[in-house]
């Protein structure tokens, strides 16, 4: 019996359809819905209106695939939005059931879950998770939610492209002290999961955009080099990159700090990328209930 799973993020909507044996569906489009969020407090009008067609479209494939059990999860940008409720009604009309928002340390479990199924690389394992609105860092004994994301980090000091030198200071400054209160212990294994990590070696070696990374590491220098190359490039100019897709665009430099940032804090020279996140975290879950 499949089950099906959507992630309702800071800035990609995301579908999982599988099974117990097989997936059917894994589909990500970028809508920006949180865009905006850390400065208002609620989601815009146009963010909404280009993000529920989306999810329309993913309810549709749920019923075509006949889903016996699906689950909407809505994450950082919908725990901050005043008018999550309102938005909410309206994902429900178009999915089929309402988004559930989710915790920080559940989004933590979740993509633990996902990525732990599959992996066969050395323990113990910190999965980071790097989202539009936040990031989390999780091991097997829990895990910790950190307020600032791709989006967040690119709004609050990131406001220019290319950026200045004095930018880059004050974004590496920033998630420096949000993540000092990382502690994760000994690393075996960091695993990066979402957008900013599944670009990441694409971008680092020049590679097409549909080339898939799942398994493939980067280094702390190379993560880097993609930070000094992504500073000097326009917003139009990053849109170019064969490498990316250009819906990030906007706020890809700052996911790759973060993900620069990820690596200092736990002291990880390696990450590995895994497509498998919270989305095969939620559908484990959802198998686990037939």
């Amino acid at each position: 019996m499949k089950v099906a799973a959507v992630d309702i993020g800071t800035n990609s909507m995301r579908l999982l359809i599988a099974d117990a044996t097989a997936e059917y569906v894994r589909r990500e489009v970028v809508t920006g819905l949180g865009r905006g969020v850390d400065r208002t407090g609620v989601l815009s009008d146009d963010a909404m209106a280009a993000t529920l067609p989306v999810l329309e479209s993913y309810g549709q494939e749920m019923a075509t695939h006949g889903v016996a059990r699906r689950m909407a999860i809505a994450t950082s940008a919908s725990r901050d939005a005043a008018n999550r409720e309102e938005f909410f009604d309206l994902a429900e009309r178009v999915l089929g059931v309402r988004p559930t928002l989710i915790s920080g340390d559940e989004e933590a479990r979740l993509a633990y879950l996902g990525v732990t199924r599959f992996f066969e690389g050395h323990h113990p394992v910190v999965v980071s998770d790097i989202g539009g609105g936040s990031t989390e860092f999780v091991t097997a004994s829990g895990g910790i939610s950190v307020d600032i994301g791709s989006v967040r980090v690119t709004e609050r000091v990131l406001p220019d492209r290319p950026a200045s030198p004095s930018q880059i200071d004050s974004a590496r400054s920033l998630i420096r002290d949000l993540f000092s209160v990382v502690e994760v212990g000994e690393v075996g294994s960091l695993v990066g999961v979402a957008g900013t990590w599944t670009e990441l070696p694409a971008l680092a070696r020049s590679l097409p955009s549909a080339t898939e990374t799942d398994g493939h590491k980067v280094t702390r220098a190379e993560v880097g080099a993609v930070v000094d190359m992504l500073a000097g490039l326009s917003i139009e100019d990053t849109m170019k990159l064969p490498s990316l897709n250009p819906k990030r665009a906007p706020v890809i430099l700052g996911g790759v700090l973060i993900a620069e940032g990820v690596m200092n804090a736990v002291g990880a020279g390696v990450a590995e990328v895994s497509i498998h996140d919270t989305l095969d975290g939620v559908v484990a879950d959802l198998l686990a209930l037939l």
